[in-house]
């Protein structure tokens, strides 16, 4: 049975890297195949015609074969429900519930919508953003609103988009797992209108639970700094957990414990079970009645399902449920499961009712823990145990997931073991059931108390954090090294007096010796990152980085070099920026600076501004003007500034005083234009003449009309012109005119709206382009 389940899972997987759905008859042909084969390999196995092992393959066969077309049967179904493009960007009045516990931010509010009536094809499930500006109030107050009510909007709706970045986070992907099939805003007219203030439904019912809960302890620790983590501790929502303290638990190896996780589920269930066993066994009538071993099986599955579902059912805590509920089952049913059985049936479960969930780090992560816990402590002569069989099991997770922390995440904390020997037992059985006893008991005292216990542990994990050695960082590997590592360890973790046990070490080390291959001398490679509308391009030389534009602010918080820029760096192995130019001091440019400053060492700042602030207390690097003449030469690539002149500076617009960088290499050339228009255009067209002639263009101001006029399209000539835009701005750039006449000059438009980031490779001969979205394609991407 394992081996089926572990078949149908890998099935499931392999279906999610499609690069398109196949369609309904494909599907229907698969399954009613599958089903034939199936049925007759078990007539055949009774008959005898069939050997034992030939009908265990085709069972393996099978199973795999279900995993993939039920995989491809929901993706079907769940983007059936989609929002024809012609609605996007169309005011449509709908009336519907807030249906999950709502995203509240000092810009406004998200949260999905269930819509029950629309005047349009809308989806049944929506992500909607509801900004303080657009309630048509002069109040800047952001909206409320709570989940269970029931509004009338009208909305602005766009199909899922993301930002598809190399090794970047997946938005797309994470909508369609939410089965939400379109994102937009609510209009201010005509106003919003609250119809219901409460409409009953059993996940509502929680939601409601969880809002509460969380507003409660939001007035209980005003200002506190770590009240998000008991927040996120009680209800699964992390949300109010700020960025600088996420570097910490990261750096130190502990954020599966500020997470609702398995652990915390599997410590409320055993616990209560506990509880209810000693006290059912003060009672000789309630023994008669029932075992008390059944009593508290069934009460401790009882309180983990209901702080499991109160957590909102994250991957961990449906694996942990599961995993409790055939433990119980089993019990109550007088049976015995093994720990691999117990496993592979909650991966059944799991991926049976959400697909999607491999791909997702935690998924991996949550089964793959277990996994070794069990390898680790079952099936040996000699097992260690109390304190040493700790360490053993933790030493022994930290070393095995080593892999997949490096290919999930680019890194794995050298601290771990020891910021874990601390936190794990102090967050697990002290403040998370303070916590927990919080919910139950409004005694403020309780959070005061879970408050300051965390602050303490903090202490201890920023001290850690610090440690020069605390993170070891580097670029995600290839695939055949981190299986070669896999297989290492596993050999590593084999019981004492394995033959060779060590050897496994040697599988383990090319994959952290592994360095991404870098450009030739002459040549060069630049990466148009897809930032959203904004610009932020890295260029890489054979031993030089340069990152120009940092891209911009979100309005629903957060920035896109936090968000992209510096991700993207750590994926590529980049830890050190040789110079950052920021063309001008527009959010759109400049809103990720002080992120990149943070997440990376920068050598020094090319810009016509101030910087303000500094990076995280490493000081600020020098800076540097970016005026016409600066130049340098990078592993035989040339760069030069061509405007603005210093002058001028002062005198002109902010986006006529933009930084515009050529750079330049034997097999062809780049320019960068920042956000320059028609006057600054006409301006270099005239000074610096054949000089503007370059192979790829970054195109001015977003493919604004106010820029790209025909003089400097002629005078630029490229075989490529890469738009950095938003999908569906609203300025609506890159505007038709512009493409129409960079595609007159002879270019080929491309679009980071479109095509996600753009990469461009400048050989000693040639030029070479691809989009992130054609060179992996997954079947959700345009849905």
């Amino acid at each position: 049975m394992q081996m089926a389940i572990i078949s149908f899972a890998a099935g499931i997987w392999i279906a999610q890297y499609q690069p398109r759905l196949l369609s309904g008859t494909a599907l229907i042909l698969i399954t009613t195949g599958l089903t034939i084969g199936g049925a007759a390999a078990l007539q055949w196995y009774k008959s005898g015609v069939l050997r034992e092992n030939l009908f265990r393959a085709l069972v393996l066969l099978v199973a795999f074969g279900v995993g993939f077309a039920w995989s491809g049967w929901r993706a079907a179904w769940r983007i059936a429900d989609e929002l024809p493009p012609a609605w996007e960007g169309r005011d449509v009045e709908v009336t519907g519930l807030v249906a999950e516990l709502p995203e509240p931010s000092e810009q406004g509010v998200r949260f999905v919508f269930q819509v029950e009536k629309a005047a349009g094809p809308v989806p049944q499930r929506i992500l909607l953003s509801w900004y303080a500006k657009e309630r048509g109030a002069e109040s800047a107050t952001a909206p409320v609103v709570r989940p269970g009510e029931r509004w009338r909007f009208t909305v602005r709706l766009k199909r899922p988009h993301g930002l598809v970045n190399p090794n970047g986070y997946d938005y797309e992907a994470a909508l369609l797992e939410r089965g939400v099939r379109a994102t937009g805003n609510v209009r201010s007219g005509p106003p919003p209108a609250l119809l219901d203030r409460f409409v009953s439904q059993p996940m509502i019912l929680v939601h409601r639970l969880r809002d509460a809960i969380r507003d409660r302890f939001s007035a209980a620790l005003p200002g506190k700094e770590y009240a998000g983590v008991l927040i996120a501790l009680a209800v699964g929502d992390q949300r109010a957990i700020p960025d600088e303290q996420w570097t910490v638990f990261r750096n130190t190896g502990i954020s599966h414990l500020i997470s609702i996780s398995g652990l915390h589920v599997s410590m409320v269930g055993i616990l209560v079970a506990w509880l209810v066993g000693k006290a059912w066994r003060r009672s000789s009538r309630r023994m008669l009645r029932l075992p008390a071993m059944k009593a508290a099986a069934a009460a401790g599955l009882v309180a983990a399902a209901a702080y499991a579902i109160l957590a909102g059912m994250g991957i961990p805590t449906q694996r942990s449920l599961i995993m409790l509920a055939v433990v119980a089952l089993a019990l109550l049913g007088g049976r015995q499961p093994s720990g691999s059985q117990v496993l592979c049936l909650a991966l059944l479960c799991v991926l049976a009712f959400d697909p999607w969930a491999v791909l997702a780090a935690g998924f991996w992560l949550s089964f793959g823990a277990v996994a070794i816990l069990m390898f680790l402590l079952g099936g040996r002569v000699a097992a260690a145990k109390g304190w040493r069989a700790a360490v053993a099991s933790q030493l022994g997770i930290t070393l095995a997931t080593i892999p997949a922390l490096i290919v999930l995440f680019n890194g794995f904390s050298l601290v771990s073991p020891l910021a874990n020997a601390l936190a794990i037992p102090l967050v697990s059985f002290v403040i998370t059931p303070l916590t927990l006893l919080a919910i139950v008991l409004p005694l403020t005292g309780l959070l005061d108390l879970a408050h300051g216990l965390f602050g303490l542990l903090m202490v201890f994990l920023e001290w850690l954090a610090a440690l020069p050695f605390a993170m070891w960082s580097q670029a995600a590997p290839p695939a055949i090294l981190a299986g070669a590592a896999i297989a290492g360890v596993v050999w590593l973790m084999l019981p004492r007096g394995t033959p060779a046990r060590s050897a496994g070490v040697l599988m383990v080390l090319p994959m952290l010796a592994w360095v991404p291959e870098r450009p030739a001398p002459g040549t060069f490679r630049m990466t148009v990152l897809d930032v959203g509308q904004g610009t932020a391009v890295h260029v890489q030389t054979a031993r030089h980085e340069l990152v120009y534009d940092t891209g911009p602010a979100y309005r629903q918080g957060g920035d896109a070099g936090a968000r992209v820029v510096v991700p993207y760096l750590q994926a590529a192995g980049i830890g050190h920026i040789d110079r950052l130019v920021v063309s001008h001091n527009d959010l759109d440019h400049s809103g990720g600076m002080s992120s990149v400053l943070g997440g990376t060492n920068v050598g020094d700042i090319a810009a016509n501004f101030v910087p303000e602030g500094e990076a995280d207390g490493k000081g600020k690097p020098p800076v540097r003007p970016c005026t016409a003449g600066e130049a340098w030469v990078w592993d035989g690539v040339e760069f030069r500034v061509l405007h603005p002149r210093a002058e001028v500076l002062g005198k002109i617009s902010d986006n006529d005083a933009s930084c515009v960088l050529r750079i330049a290499a034997p097999g062809g050339s780049v320019l960068l234009a920042g956000d320059i228009e028609r006057a600054t255009e006409q301006q270099l067209v005239g000074s610096e003449g054949p000089a503007l002639a370059s192979t790829v263009v970054v195109v001015p101001h977003h493919g604004s009309k106010s820029s790209s006029s025909d003089a400097f399209v002629a005078a630029v000539s490229p075989r490529a012109a890469i738009h950095s835009a938003g999908y569906l701005n609203q300025f609506h750039h890159p505007h038709p005119s512009v493409l129409q006449r960079w595609t007159d000059g002879g270019a080929t438009n491309w679009r980071t709206d479109g095509q996600g980031a753009v990469l461009v490779e400048v050989g000693a001969r040639d030029v070479a382009i691809a989009g992130q979205r054609e060179l992996a394609p997954r079947y959700w991407y345009g849905h």
